[in-house]
């Protein structure tokens, strides 16, 4: 028996773990009380974290599809197939011929961050969809309009902030999101015992707002009304301070005016939140000695997901709260680039080129998630005819799963990353499996630039590769080969490439700390023993702290950076060189939310929310055992006064209608939903045939994005609206 210190790769909290191993097996899985970030926390997935591993139902080789069934094949074999088919598919049809989706696991691993970027780069292909557009892509388009930069996401300072207000956020389940926070729930506990104030706003009583001084039931969909009706009564009474940043801000008289219609009253009835309430929130957020304002999924995913974001903001810079500590601040990461001096930058363009088929604008170089199927389905030039998958399974986390499951499978060739035989990798040709988790090394590159406090941490893999395994990496370096037509190339030659590459760029500039060195020179300073470990050291070296792997391979429990600094102006990439707080397209989407105003559903409609679950994280984790019980369970969630008006009984089936579909699903009667919402969870759905999921199939659940068509969207994030959409609900009938 021994152990090994291992980062969770399960939920963006990022905890360390000690693992308990015993020969070629991980036995148990604590938490690492020396992390210098998690000290010791642990929730129910890192203890899961053995299972997540052994489980029998990982691919443990690849999969190539011959006479139509997939079937076991050599990694060699599997390769050779890609290489064979997909150059004559470029070569024919051009590279937007192929389509890349990224799945949120893609971000867990050191693989997803390093290679993906090339992948896209070596194809050449302009139809990427990510899970970014069913997730967090308005706060990215909020943050590049108002910074500059989409990843300057500022977040809030758990540790020293005086007051937190928290929209459509359960971190309690979630673990945090957009703010990576080991042990949020502790630490919200010490907010309140510090005397600070925790308001919740959430359309259901979520843990999270149980643990509040005060719960705002607000109506799903109405977070940007209320928003607007905070700032506009903080101008109103006087009690914008922005202190420092005066200097670093235009656009106040212009957010002034755009508000003006947004007084308490106005928004009251749309939110189901009286006046008195709206300027209570805005008197104390103004008037606490620091605090933060931070909105996620509830907020995102809805038809004013990006004002709403953009709002937040907009509230942390009138209180004077943005880049402050106690407020809500920009991280640096460790493998983040050297800080660049002040000045203005080049900004943030929305909509350089339009999707095929809707005209939907790009976003970050990425196309919505929701275009995916039309892109397949639809003739014509740059029609999607073959689809890589990383860690994806849009199947089921995409509105209308069923018609993109019919249009996957008329795909000339799918190749998925993935560990798993899902409901969407059952539609691949190639299959290629990572690893378990225990077997590959891990850094947080993404996580890292949203976290509560700065550090940095690697823990190399804890067991060797299994005799037929391939690192993840390589699998990754190989595919590039394979669709870049150097197909047989070493995989090494990948992460050269891109060490000269990144090197080739930093000795011509004046502040990278490799300015003016010889780029074979410094190269050959580089450490570890694969390439992505030498790509991680020259991040490491070329990032803010000068750090290097060896430093961290010296430091198995992390390197403690300290609490989160003010880093304006040199954050600001926006043309101006300051924060622009009204940029002209959300400017032009506000008289949406004007007439939003007056869009009061009608007494008896019943809107959908979803809801996280602590043993859950999307689709991915419905095939561990030990993360099946407590709350983890596929059910509506009704009101009481809803139950008795629908005649619905705990227990009972009910059919949940909306524009993409109905459902049949058990109903859990509960006033932890206010009236006139329901609530059902999302990532289930495990009832297709040719999947290889033995426990998730055998509660199976029902897919919620079946409810929508893929019709309703944030248009300035192309995000899917997967909140506050209206549905029809009623007994199932006999």
């Amino acid at each position: 028996m021994s152990t090994a210190p291992r980062i969770c790769p399960l939920c963006e909290a990022t905890c360390g773990l000690t693992l308990t191993l015993d020969g070629p097996r991980v036995t148990g899985a604590r938490g690492d009380r020396d992390d210098v970030f998690s000290q010791g926390f642990i929730c129910p997935k890192g203890a899961a974290f053995p299972e997540v591993d052994a489980d029998p139902d990982r691919l443990r080789g690849p999969l190539v599809r011959k006479d139509g069934l997939l079937q076991e094949a050599t990694w060699e074999e599997a390769f050779d197939t890609i290489a064979a088919r997909i150059r004559p598919l470029i070569e024919e049809y051009g590279p937007d011929s192929v389509g890349i989706v990224l799945g949120n696991p893609n971000v867990h691993t050191m693989a997803g961050a390093l290679y993906p970027p090339l992948l896209i780069g070596a194809l050449r292909t302009r139809n990427l969809f990510t899970a970014s557009t069913l997730d967090q892509m308005p706060k990215h388009v909020s943050s590049g309009l108002l910074f500059g930069d989409p990843f300057a996401v500022p977040v809030p300072d758990l540790d020293r902030t005086h007051h937190l207000l928290i929209l459509g956020a359960n971190p309690l389940d979630s673990n945090g999101s957009l703010c990576t926070a080991p042990d949020f729930p502790g630490r919200l506990k010490a907010l309140r015992r510090r005397g600070g104030t925790l308001t919740v706003v959430d359309p259901r009583r979520t843990r999270t707002a149980r643990l509040a001084d005060r719960h705002v039931a607000i109506r799903p969909g109405a977070d940007a009304l209320l928003l607007a009706a905070l700032v506009h009564t903080l101008f109103e009474e006087g009690l914008t301070d922005l202190g420092p940043l005066t200097a670093q801000v235009e656009g106040v008289d212009e957010v002034r005016a755009a508000v003006a219609e947004f007084t308490p009253e106005a928004v009251a009835a749309a939110c189901d939140v009286d006046a008195d309430t709206v300027r209570t929130l805005a008197r104390e957020l103004a008037a606490a000695p620091s605090a933060a304002v931070y909105g996620r999924m509830g907020s995102s995913t809805v038809e004013y997901g990006t004002l709403g974001n953009w709002l937040v903001d907009v509230l942390n810079v009138l209180t004077g709260n943005l880049d402050r500590p106690g407020g809500a601040l920009f991280p640096l990461s460790a493998t983040a680039p050297a800080p660049r001096p002040a000045g203005p930058g080049r900004g943030f363009a929305l909509g350089r080129r339009h999707s095929r088929v809707s005209h939907h604008p790009e976003i970050k170089g990425e196309l919505p998630l929701v275009a995916l199927a039309e892109e397949i389905e639809t003739p014509g030039e740059g029609r999607i005819r073959a689809l890589i998958t990383v860690a994806s399974n849009p199947v089921l986390s995409a509105p209308d799963g069923e018609r993109l499951d019919a249009a996957l499978g008329s795909l000339d060739l799918m190749v998925a990353i993935d560990p798993y035989l899902n409901e969407t990798t059952r539609h691949a040709d190639v299959l290629l499996p990572p690893p378990p988790p225990s077997r590959s090394a891990h850094f947080d590159f993404a996580f890292n630039g949203f976290a509560v406090r700065d550090q940095a941490r690697y823990t190399p893999a804890a067991l060797p590769l299994e005799a037929d395994g391939m690192d993840e990496c390589e699998i990754h370096a190989r595919l590039i080969l394979a669709v870049s037509g150097m197909h047989g190339a070493p995989p090494s030659a990948v992460d050269e490439l891109a060490v000269e590459t990144t090197l080739a760029k930093a000795v011509t500039q004046e502040h990278s700390p490799a300015y003016g060195a010889d780029p074979k020179e410094f190269a050959g300073r580089l450490t570890g023993t694969t390439g992505p470990e030498r790509r991680l050291d020259l991040m490491l070296r070329l990032g803010p702290y000068g750090l290097t792997l060896d430093e961290l391979r010296a430091h198995p429990h992390g390197i403690d950076l300290g609490p989160l600094k003010p880093r304006l102006p040199q954050v600001l990439r926006t043309r101006s060189g300051r924060i622009e707080l009204l940029p002209a397209p959300l400017a032009a989407d506000l008289p949406r939310l004007r007439a939003a105003l007056h869009a009061v559903p009608a007494p008896g409609t019943l809107q959908l929310v979803g809801r996280r679950h602590l043993r859950s994280n999307n689709s991915w984790l419905h095939n561990t055992p030990a993360l099946g019980g407590g709350s983890n369970r596929c059910t509506l969630q009704v009101h009481p006064e809803d139950a008795d008006r629908l005649r619905l009984a705990d227990g009972d089936l009910a059919r949940v209608t909306g524009e993409g579909g109905a459902l049949d699903v058990p109903v859990e009667v509960t006033d932890g939903v206010r009236p006139g919402v329901v609530s059902l969870p999302h990532g289930w759905g495990h009832d297709r045939p040719g999947t290889r999921l033995a426990v998730a199939s055998a509660r199976p659940g029902v897919n919620v994005n079946q409810l929508l068509d893929g019709s309703r969207i944030d248009p300035l994030s192309g995000t899917a609206v997967l909140n506050g959409f209206p549905v029809d609900v009623a007994p199932t009938p006999s």
